[in-house]
């Protein structure tokens, strides 16, 4: 700290990687592919992916294990540029080091702040300056109790923290919107135990009592439990029929008792929230995504159109090339060709990195292709959403009837490029339009 350095939140993105092996940053596209990296605050080039990863700037699914760190949720943006900055100090100053040592470290400092709740009291502390306003949250809370539904909350952060910030939200009795309130979940241990019981949690000195819980009460905490003990408690039918579970029932029920559509989960982190709810049971899930708000807002911009109108008119145009070159050899002129567009097509991509304004472009796309964390996102993610406050546009019984969803190149209708009107696209906005 005392050398400057400073969390940018300009810098990292969510669904990053760390390699531990060269405290590289890596993008990776959904065949895992590193479509970018950074070493400390500089741009890995090319040629040096290239080596490092076998000419084909992948790794095998062996070495992803051992070399690759996951960086996926909103906490992991800090952790991210830590180690960006961290190696860059090492590299100016010329110290030797060990990257995995480095990352090893830098990941266990992080970890050790979260664990000793000092993160969370610096938070609670002033949530006016720490949390974004939620005014139509309330709303939605209200629409979704009116019509019927069960609500229950579950958190893996302690009592104390999720009080401080929801009484910031929604107000001093938050917890009467809710049926359930759970907090130190423990997710995703959560949903793959069996035998962990619920305890009380004081709501007035915050400390756990020891008596056997076996009803869940609306308006009072629990803290740890498992899926099958919410569903005991609860008595909480999952059936098909109307007919209301005994408490053996629900006792009995296993993973495919547990299974049906019927649930909607909400919750921001893919992988502690999501993929388990998805995976076992088969629940509808919903992931908050804050980013799609801001990607949408910046790709609505002119300048962004117009590079991706670019890019699109460039690539027609290599498919057009290649149809007059038809099916044989091509001569030296014609790769030199084919190699000046695609540089050209390149720097249209880099521009559209800087107008998303972070190094490593959109978070849904690695380059030109979907990215591993929207590849995550489509498998195990019903919907997405910038926000829950989202849901206010659409009635508690709405059905969503998604757009064509086909993957394959051979299932989507070429597009055509050459029919474009620029005309349209300069007048959506006054932006400034100096990237011409």
């Amino acid at each position: 700290l005392h050398d400057g350095l400073k969390f940018d939140p300009r810098f990292s993105i969510r669904g990053l990687a760390v390699d531990k092996e060269t405290g590289w940053i890596c993008h990776l596209s959904y065949t895992h592919k590193v479509a970018c990296a950074w070493e400390g605050r500089n741009k890995v080039s090319r040629a040096r992916l290239m080596e490092e990863y076998s000419g084909k700037r992948s790794l095998t699914p062996d070495e992803r294990k051992k070399r690759l760190k996951p960086l996926n949720d909103l906490f992991s943006m800090a952790e991210c540029c830590l180690i960006a900055d961290v190696v860059q100090f090492f590299l100016d100053r010329g110290i030797p080091f060990c990257p995995r040592n480095a990352v090893h470290d830098i990941l266990s400092s992080i970890g050790s702040t979260h664990i000793s709740g000092e993160f969370h009291r610096m938070v609670a502390a002033d949530p006016g300056r720490y949390f974004e306003e939620q005014p139509h949250l309330k709303e939605v809370i209200s629409s979704l109790k009116e019509s019927g539904k069960r609500l229950i909350f579950a958190s893996n952060s302690p009592f104390w923290y999720v009080d401080a910030g929801m009484k910031h939200v929604m107000g001093d009795d938050w917890r009467e919107d809710w049926d359930v309130v759970i907090v130190s979940a423990g997710k995703p241990r959560f949903y793959t135990e069996e035998a962990r019981p619920f305890r009380e949690v004081s709501s007035v000195t915050g400390r756990v009592k020891f008596k056997k819980i076996d009803v869940l009460e609306k308006g009072e905490v629990y803290t740890e439990g498992c899926l099958r003990e919410l569903i005991r408690c609860t008595n909480w039918n999952l059936s098909t029929d109307d007919r209301t579970p005994t408490t053996d029932d629900a006792a009995r029920l296993g993973a495919d008792g547990l299974a049906t559509p019927k649930v909607l989960y909400i919750g921001d982190s893919l992988f502690a929230d999501l993929v388990d709810a998805k995976r076992q049971y088969g629940w509808t899930t919903a992931a908050v995504t804050p980013e799609v708000g801001h990607e949408i807002e910046k790709m609505s911009r002119t300048q962004f159109i117009l590079t991706q109108r670019s890019i699109d008119l460039l690539l027609n145009l290599l498919r057009n090339i290649q149809v007059k070159l038809g099916n044989g050899l091509r001569d030296e002129a014609d790769m030199r060709v084919l190699d000046s567009i695609e540089g050209i097509v390149s720097k249209w991509r880099d521009q559209q990195t800087l107008l998303l304004g972070n190094p490593f472009g959109s978070v849904f796309r690695a380059r030109y292709q979907p990215s591993l964390f929207a590849h995550s996102l489509r498998r195990y993610c019903d919907l997405y959403m910038s926000s829950v406050s989202s849901l206010r546009h659409y009635s508690p019984q709405h059905r969503f009837y998604p757009s064509d969803a086909r993957l394959l190149s051979h299932e989507i209708g070429g597009s055509n490029a050459e029919c474009w009107n620029l005309e349209d696209v300069l007048s959506a906005s006054d932006d400034d339009l100096s990237l011409l």
